[in-house]
């Protein structure tokens, strides 16, 4: 309920429904089945201190939420400007007529990214909320993502899909988006 109303407010203060922007809400995680929530952002930041909270998954995939500048946020005070990396697949909170996720990358592997990068292909800014934040509980793995890890085939097509997905982004923005391929190749 916090979240809501610091994201409606930052909606507002931050004009989302006239300008092109990715409202990015810092992700967290805790490994403990049952979590007091924490209902401010400097008792968010003792529990990290502790080691109650991580950043979002920052065991297995730290690329994808790295760009948030975590170091940044612990002090921040006002929204700021983070730019798209490879791989980037934050939370977000954008206008209602924004590009949709696209709809090859259903299950596990690449949907936020995809959409993430479509984005900055239609030049979103990308502002973190200095105040808001979610916390992702831990949970039995999806059936997707023990196909993807177990099952060869799933990963072969997911490349496959990847790869379809940054050849439309070539052709429909150009020069543009040659930096997704670029990235794409040093990941």
């Amino acid at each position: 309920y916090v979240l809501f109303l610091f994201a409606r407010k930052s909606v507002i203060q931050l004009d989302l429904a006239n300008t092109k922007k990715a409202l990015i809400v810092p992700a967290f995680e805790t490994l403990r089945y049952r979590l007091s929530f924490p209902k401010s952002k400097a008792e968010l930041l003792s529990m990290l201190d502790m080691g109650t909270l991580f950043t979002f998954r920052y065991h297995v995939w730290t690329k994808g939420h790295a760009p948030t500048n975590f170091a940044k946020w612990r002090t921040a005070t006002t929204p700021y400007r983070v730019e798209w990396e490879a791989d980037f697949e934050p939370y977000v909170v954008v206008r209602k007529d924004c590009p949709e996720y696209d709809r090859r990358f259903v299950g596990f592997g690449w949907n936020k990214v995809a959409h993430i990068m479509e984005l900055d292909a239609q030049e979103y800014e990308f502002t973190v909320l200095p105040n808001a934040y979610m916390i992702h509980m831990p949970h039995a793995p999806s059936f997707d993502i023990t196909k993807f890890r177990s099952n060869k085939q799933y990963r072969i097509c997911l490349k496959t899909l990847k790869e379809e997905f940054q050849q439309d982004m070539s052709r429909h923005y150009g020069f543009a988006a040659l930096k997704y391929l670029t990235a794409e190749n040093n990941s």
